[in-house]
């Protein structure tokens, strides 16, 4: 009895360890299955997050074409890895606080022909990536100047087709890199100059179809205009919607004898002109083997005449520009100060040889004069001698 007992237990034993395998084996398929299940759910989110249901995607160029979609607000779910989202053609009305924090690394962003009123302060912060950026074709009056405070690297700024009426200088600090700016058919009527001399790197800008007020306060952007077209930088054309007088005229191709009547006093205004003439032979001096543009020959008129002329405002009274010609004219009137200038310097060098050869006449005749008077003394003394011998001979002939 007592081995069969023992083969019972033993049968009982393997059947027990069968039993266990098959159940570890079960627990690992479930433990693969879970493993393949939570791949699959992550594999859909990251499906789900890498292109909006609206939006179709290049995951080559990481780039999203959202365009004519009729969006009324930004998409989301957007891929983190983003590049290049185009947004034209659609009804976004405004971009709120941080409206592009899922795309980072956004570089191209196109939101042009749409209905956008307002933009946040903070609607591009987060993207220091971004370099191209178009809000043109839109409804835009105002910017506000901390918008492109996050964002370091922009080269490509277009605002045309919009209703801005202007431009604070305080942009010029944040956009530096800029290589293009489109300031097109807007509603400018003068435009900062401090904010343009910020922008060392313009290439290209264009201004046409604005309401251009030419007075004394757009002489600083014509100033600058013929330093910027001198180094060689495009721009389209300023013509001149006000006064009547001046409509349809290029700004460039208008006298500066028209805006005399801008200047305080003809102190102020000679020597400003003095300052910016020579602040242009000094950067002639650096540029070799170009040619300048034709009105960078042209007259210039001061730039130190505070900040109203800056074409930024300021708090100088309004100022019409000369309706009629001076018969006299400038250009003419600092030529003969130059040409009085060197005629007065030439008389002077003159004045000077003359004073320097009479003291050297001078320093000869008196020499001259001493050399003669030890002469006449040589020449009296040997005469005396010969007198004595003269008396001797006698004397001596008599004794003899």
């Amino acid at each position: 009895m007592e081995p069969e007992q023992g083969s019972v237990t033993r049968t009982q034993k393997g059947e027990i360890r069968k039993k266990g395998q098959q159940t570890q084996a079960v627990k690992g398929r479930l433990a693969d299955m879970r493993v393949i299940l939570v791949c699959c759910l992550l594999s859909l989110l990251s499906l789900s997050r890498a292109c909006p249901k609206e939006c179709s995607c290049n995951t080559n160029t990481k780039a999203v074409d959202c365009r004519g979609r009729g969006l009324y607000d930004i998409p989301r779910r957007l891929h983190p890895d983003t590049q290049e989202l185009y947004l034209q053609d659609n009804r976004i009305r405004g971009l709120g606080w941080m409206a592009f924090r899922e795309i980072p690394l956004v570089r191209v962003l196109d939101l042009s022909n749409n209905s956008i009123t307002s933009v946040s302060p903070t609607a591009l912060l987060g993207l220091r990536t971004l370099q191209h950026l178009s809000l043109a074709y839109n409804s835009l009056r105002e910017l506000d100047k901390r918008l492109f405070g996050p964002v370091h690297s922009l080269s490509h700024l277009d605002l045309s087709h919009n209703s801005l009426w202007g431009l604070s200088g305080a942009m010029g600090e944040t956009l530096r890199n800029l290589s293009h700016l489109g300031l097109a058919h807007n509603r400018l009527t003068r435009l900062d100059r401090s904010l343009l001399e910020s922008l060392g790197r313009l290439d290209s800008l264009t201004l046409r179809g604005n309401a251009w007020r030419c007075d004394c306060h757009l002489i600083g952007l014509k100033l600058w205009l013929e330093t910027y077209l001198f180094k060689g930088g495009v721009v389209d054309e300023v013509l001149c919607a006000q006064p009547t007088e001046m409509r349809d005229r290029d700004l460039q191709k208008i006298p500066y004898q028209l805006f005399h009547t801008c200047m305080t006093t003809s102190y102020h205004y000679l020597f400003a002109n003095i300052h910016h003439l020579e602040s242009e032979r000094l950067l002639r001096g650096h540029i070799h083997g170009n040619h300048a543009h034709p009105s960078s020959h042209a007259l210039h008129v001061p730039m130190a005449m505070g900040e109203g002329f800056g074409g930024g405002g300021g708090n100088i009274p309004e100022c019409e520009t000369k309706q009629r010609q001076r018969p006299v004219n400038l250009r003419h009137a600092i030529a003969t100060v130059i040409i009085t200038g060197v005629v007065c310097g030439i008389v002077c060098l003159m004045m000077l040889a003359a004073a320097v050869y009479g003291c050297a006449y001078a320093a000869i005749m008196a020499k001259y004069q001493r050399e003669l008077k030890k002469n006449e003394q040589l020449a009296a003394a040997r005469a005396a001698d010969h007198a004595r011998l003269d008396e001797k001979e006698p004397l001596e002939n008599a004794i003899a």
